[in-house]
């Protein structure tokens, strides 16, 4: 199988947003593929968000929007230090790169299109996908003892539907679309609020602050959602700062891609021996 000496990651999310920091702090290329409108709820921490924005820096890292009708402008891009984003839910990409890595970082709790024979080296972020199956390598992405770890056979631990407790709120945590719509955001990420202030509206139904915190995370305006969607994130830890830098989570996650990646000789010899990506 041919591989180019580059890193396909399927997914620019908050959690594969750690992923591709920590790759890129490392020197690896990493190409991400997004959704048109992605789905990212932690939109201020998502290198996937350039395929909306045209570009974002995170914690010092450039993302861009890209195009597979461009492949020289993509690959100077890579040569730059810059991550091309492809809108590419389809995974076009895969084909027209082929890359030596592969990483689905949607977190979508379930395989979709990711198989174990697209790539020298493919690998899964959290459930839903059974190393040595259906890729080569799972990386667990449910907090606790086993967080970030990586494995070569079996599955990462079932998803809880629960986020981390902070301060006694847990499931409340989450915001989720009542209804499904248009999602209209009333505030931006980073406010102090107040239990009762108004965060959004899907269509004409408003979405109030559960409890005081500060808004962590909110999907981008003009996006459609489905009832039960998870719109947004409520900290009550107060901490308006942690709303403009990766988690704790998403770096753990991305140590163990890394960790994935650079534990299979034939990889890092072509990641990092390569003079150039071929074009």
């Amino acid at each position: 199988m041919r591989a180019n000496p580059l890193i396909l990651l399927r997914g620019g999310g908050d959690l594969a947003s750690g992923v591709a920091y920590r790759l890129r702090k490392a020197g690896l290329p990493v190409v991400i593929t997004e959704l048109a409108k992605p789905l990212a709820v932690r939109i201020t921490v998502s290198y996937g968000m350039a395929a909306v924005y045209g570009a974002v820096i995170i914690e010092g890292i450039v993302a861009r929007r890209a195009s597979l009708d461009n492949l020289s402008e993509l690959y100077a891009m890579l040569a730059s230090g810059v991550i091309p984003v492809l809108i590419d839910p389809e995974g076009a990409s895969i084909a027209a790169l082929e890359p030596a890595v592969i990483i689905d970082g949607r977190v979508a709790k379930a395989r979709l299109d990711t198989y174990i024979d697209q790539a020298p080296l493919v690998i899964a972020l959290g459930p839903g996908f059974v190393a040595g199956e259906d890729c080569h390598a799972v990386i667990e992405t449910n907090r606790g003892h086993h967080l970030g770890r990586v494995y070569w056979r079996g599955s990462a631990e079932p998803d809880t539907g629960l986020p981390a407790n902070l301060n006694g709120k847990q499931a409340e945590r989450v915001l989720r679309a009542p209804c499904s719509g248009l999602m209209r955001r009333a505030t931006v990420i980073g406010r102090v609020l107040r239990e009762g202030q108004l965060i959004a509206r899907i269509g004409e139904t408003p979405i109030y602050a559960p409890f005081d915190g500060v808004l962590r995370g909110l999907i981008d305006d003009d996006t459609p959602v489905e009832t039960g969607m998870k719109i947004g994130d409520l900290d009550p830890r107060g901490r308006r700062e942690h709303c403009f830098t990766i988690s704790d989570k998403s770096l753990a996650v991305g140590g163990g891609a890394l960790e994935a990646v650079l534990s299979v000789p034939l990889i890092r010899a072509i990641l990092y021996n390569a003079k150039q990506v071929k074009t």
